[in-house]
């Protein structure tokens, strides 16, 4: 892999009819049941993609959303209170909704080879229901990961509450302790970030060859839409990637960023390299997820 360079596309427009036109292009279908991921959006932030913008590609894949409940106390931390989130978020109008871990038990996924921190990835048990997998992911920055992508939708965002802090902890969540409780014991940044990479990487093969991503560079903020008091966006609208390898899209993403003459880049970077963000790209790039070797490739 590391010989090949992933093909990314990119297109400067940025709308529900683009990411269709962007996913034609690309010419990777997704076959069998379709899981979408998404975000669903903390309460209170103001930056997350709506699900009117999502709409047209995942009815053009036939998917259902899915979401995972969180491991910090929220309006996402419980199964109840997270779809009544979502409900107020407007999903449940456009589609079918599966939170993953919402009925115990979950289940786990194994790491790839080579892993250092985690044994296993837990993730919800419904996520074994599907065959292929749509990974739309809102690029911007993250208060933890320093930027949160392809590969932060792939571990953190298919991880169960348990499975968060799992990752959180680097492999140290007791089964019999709260997911809160992570808060207390929280690993180092490296090691966090190589946890993230390792959680991707379960995700990857499990469902590999069957797994589409899809960046979107819009509201820009340096944190993430998991907060609910969360800065406005920093820079302005770059466009939309579209990849079959989560680490060159996020390659490419950040290479965006640091090659733009957005007055906001530097303080958005900050933020990216004061987490060592891009660790997490390198670690899974070692560990055979993906490559940083990319063409990208953008469409009219």
């Amino acid at each position: 892999m590391e010989n090949e360079r992933a093909n990314v596309l990119f297109l400067r427009e940025i709308s529900p009819a683009g990411v269709v036109r962007l996913f034609n292009a690309f010419g990777k279908e997704l076959k069998g049941k379709v899981a979408v991921k998404v975000h669903s959006g903390e309460a209170g932030n103001q930056n997350f993609l709506r699900p009117e913008f999502w709409r047209n590609i995942v009815e053009r894949v036939g998917g259902t959303v899915v979401e995972c409940n969180t491991a910090y106390h929220g309006a996402r931390d419980t199964s109840e209170k997270h779809l009544k989130l979502i409900e107020e978020h407007g999903w449940n109008k456009f589609f079918d909704i599966d939170l993953l871990d919402k009925d115990p038990p979950d289940t786990t996924l194994r790491v790839p080879e080579g892993s250092t921190h985690l044994k296993y990835d837990i993730v919800g048990k419904n996520l074994l229901k599907y065959d292929s997998l749509l990974v739309l992911s809102h690029f911007k920055g993250h208060p933890m990961g320093g930027f949160g992508g392809a590969l932060k939708q792939l571990s953190i965002g298919f991880a169960s509450s348990a499975g968060k802090a799992n990752i959180h902890s680097a492999g140290n969540y007791q089964d019999n302790s709260a997911p809160a409780a992570v808060w207390k014991h929280v690993a180092k940044q490296e090691d966090f970030l190589e946890s993230m990479a390792e959680a991707a990487g379960a995700v990857v093969n499990a469902f590999k060859g069957k797994i589409v991503y899809i960046n979107v560079m819009a509201n820009m903020s340096v944190d993430c839409d998991c907060c609910a008091v969360a800065e406005d966006p920093c820079l302005k609208d770059i466009g939309m990637l579209i990849s079959d390898d989560p680490v060159a899209i996020d390659r490419a993403c950040v290479d965006l960023v640091k090659n733009c003459k957005d007055e906001g880049r530097e303080h958005f970077m900050e933020r990216v390299t004061s987490r060592n963000g891009e660790h997490a790209i390198a670690h899974a790039q070692k560990l055979g997820v993906g490559t940083t070797e990319y063409k990208l490739i953008e469409i009219e």
